[in-house]
């Protein structure tokens, strides 16, 4: 049988109480693996198992451990990940992932305050790592090529993650949303799809370009062929596209073109051409799917390149007719 220490407990308490709020799966899902990644540390390193002893000291440990261990090294669930198959096995944890979990450890012992579960809350004067933020370049036209160029459309899955990848580069739209679509909610006439399950639970729409309104029609019907299933991206079984085996996909032409490549990037490479073609902000922050202005300027950071190409365009002196 089964032993559930006082903090498996409250984890539990937890997601019973992140449930009732009805955030969205994949929240739940990082906050369950955070704090049990947490609390096995904690069992671990300290041999704490009531979340009433831990103090901020434990948790600075904690995040010093996180600097240390590299990434996938520790699990907490037997093929979590696929962790001994993964390529970045072993490599840094970065910043912006070490203070996801800080924020999220944060949460649970807020919540735990709130509760009266707890005297002293030891999130109160942990701040968050200062790291130095590394620019990723736009993809290039080039590469963007040598990304589509690799899936071999000859196969039922590897030319459905195509259009996937080409969905994503088009839209915008989260990786989540994109493979929640159903054939019903894309309209072809119109160029438009209706995106049901969005992050926020507000259903909105994204537009489509007529070159994504060829490919996709040509995708409906070769996928019809195959089988009569009312998702537009289904696996050759009929069932939902998991988010990890796209992003394995991705992961594994990235690493043949030597290109950091995640679904995410390809959002954030829409938003970067989106403006460098003359999108303004705040439609693009319509189309993402964001609350505010802020959480858009986040995803444009330009390189170098990418500025001066649009510097040759605007420069106010070149505009002047000067003799």
């Amino acid at each position: 049988m089964l032993k559930y220490s006082n903090f498996d407990l409250k984890i539990e308490e937890f997601m019973l109480y992140c449930t009732s709020r009805n955030l969205s799966p994949k929240t739940r899902k990082s906050y369950e693996t955070t704090l049990k990644l947490f609390a096995h540390y904690l069992n671990k390193a300290f041999v704490i198992d009531d979340a009433e002893d831990v103090t901020k000291s434990h948790i600075r440990h904690y995040v010093k451990s996180l600097q240390e261990r590299g990434k996938y090294t520790c699990m907490v669930e037997k093929g979590n990940n696929n962790p001994l198959v993964r390529t970045d096995r072993g490599k840094p944890i970065s910043v912006n992932t070490i203070n996801n979990y800080v924020r999220n450890i944060r949460v649970f012992f807020n919540w735990l305050e709130d509760e009266d579960e707890i005297e002293k809350n030891p999130m109160k004067k942990i701040k968050l790592l200062k790291g130095s933020e590394r620019i990723k370049a736009i993809l290039s036209e080039q590469e963007i090529n040598s990304i589509l160029n690799s899936f071999d459309k000859t196969k039922f899955n590897e030319y459905r993650d195509y259009i996937v990848t080409l969905f994503l580069l088009d839209t915008g739209c989260r990786i989540s949303e994109c493979l929640d679509i159903k054939i019903d909610d894309v309209n072809l006439i119109n160029q438009v799809v209706l995106l049901r399950y969005t992050k926020n639970k507000k259903e909105r729409v994204v537009f489509f370009s007529p070159k994504l309104k060829k490919e996709l029609k040509h995708w409906i019907k070769y996928k019809d062929r195959y089988m009569v299933n009312d998702l537009l991206f289904p696996t050759n079984r009929g069932t939902l596209l998991s988010i990890n085996l796209y992003e394995r996909t991705l992961r594994k032409i990235g690493s043949k073109l030597q290109i950091e490549l995640y679904p995410h990037r390809l959002r954030a490479n829409f938003a970067q051409y989106y403006l460098l073609n003359g999108g303004d902000l705040l439609t693009l922050s319509r189309i993402l799917g964001h609350s505010s202005l802020d959480v858009t300027k986040l995803y444009l950071q330009f390189d170098d390149e990418s500025v001066n190409r649009q510097y040759q365009k605007f420069s106010p002196l070149n505009s002047f007719n000067l003799r």
